[in-house]
């Protein structure tokens, strides 16, 4: 079987569609590959639904943390304290738990029980509260100068918060999001680890990597094929959000950076 006919039959297996059997021995580079590879959609599956989803939640939990009304601070602050004081694999072996009990009483809850929608509830609660803690502090961080700017101006409400304190929160927690975007991505291969079941075969990266250690007795082929797909991962990560932080920073003036000489100058 040729390397293309490898990826036409593997290319999709993670999603259920191609070749129903995993291969079973004389494992190819490309089988590996293409296999670990195709795991990485449910990777990215994971993680873009959950940062986009945990971000608006993060925002109103961050604004709920800072408000003066108990009932609305200490709800958020406790939801933030449980969800980063207690370890992700546990969050998705009690959810995984809760949802099969659900669905005993409420058979209509049944697609809880599936790592597609129960572990993504996990995952954008779990980022919620480590992004709020974020945008919390950035929101605490933002100058009393720019308030006062805006209330000369005539800025109040929801007008100020829009135009004023919601754009300087991002600019200053920006940077640290960016770095849970990448933990969160990395906390995907977790998914099929925790209590949820992989269903056919059909798991993520780290499922893939995982089978064919355990088949070939040779971690050291599948796990750096897992490591260069995810650093790629990252570096796109790293791309994406840096283009936003350039969008959100673009009316500050841009230091130049010196170049690096590779060359030494022997004139002058």
């Amino acid at each position: 079987m040729s390397c293309w006919e490898t990826i036409a039959d593997y290319g999709l297996r993670s999603l259920g569609i191609g070749e129903r059997l995993l291969p079973r021995s004389d494992f190819t580079l490309c089988q590996q590959f293409t296999l670990i590879g195709s795991g990485l959609i449910w990777n990215i599956y994971f993680g873009t639904l959950s940062l986009l989803t945990g971000f608006f939640l993060a925002n109103a939990l961050a604004l709920g943390k800072a408000a003066r009304n108990p009932l609305l601070r200490k709800p958020a602050e406790w939801f933030i304290f449980v969800f980063r004081g207690s370890p992700l694999f546990i969050q998705f072996f009690f959810a995984y738990f809760l949802f099969l009990q659900l669905k005993s009483v409420y058979p209509f809850l049944a697609p809880l029980t599936a790592a597609s929608l129960g572990a993504l509830i996990v995952l954008v609660l779990n980022t919620a509260a480590y992004s709020a803690e974020i945008f919390y502090g950035a929101l605490m961080s933002v100058p009393k100068g720019d308030i006062e700017a805006a209330d000369a101006y005539g800025l109040t409400g929801w007008r100020r918060f829009r135009r004023i304190i919601w754009p300087t929160m991002m600019r200053l927690g920006w940077p640290a999001y960016t770095n849970e975007a990448i933990f969160l991505f990395h906390a995907t291969t977790l998914v099929f680890f925790s209590g949820f079941p992989t269903t056919h075969q059909k798991g993520d990266a780290l499922y893939y990597a995982n089978y064919f250690a355990d088949k070939t007795f040779n971690p050291f082929v599948p796990y750096p094929i897992l490591a260069f797909y995810f650093i790629l991962l990252t570096l796109t990560i790293i791309g994406i959000f840096g283009a936003i932080n350039a969008r959100l920073n673009r009316h500050l003036p841009r230091v130049q950076q010196p170049r690096i000489r590779l060359l030494p100058q022997f004139l002058r």
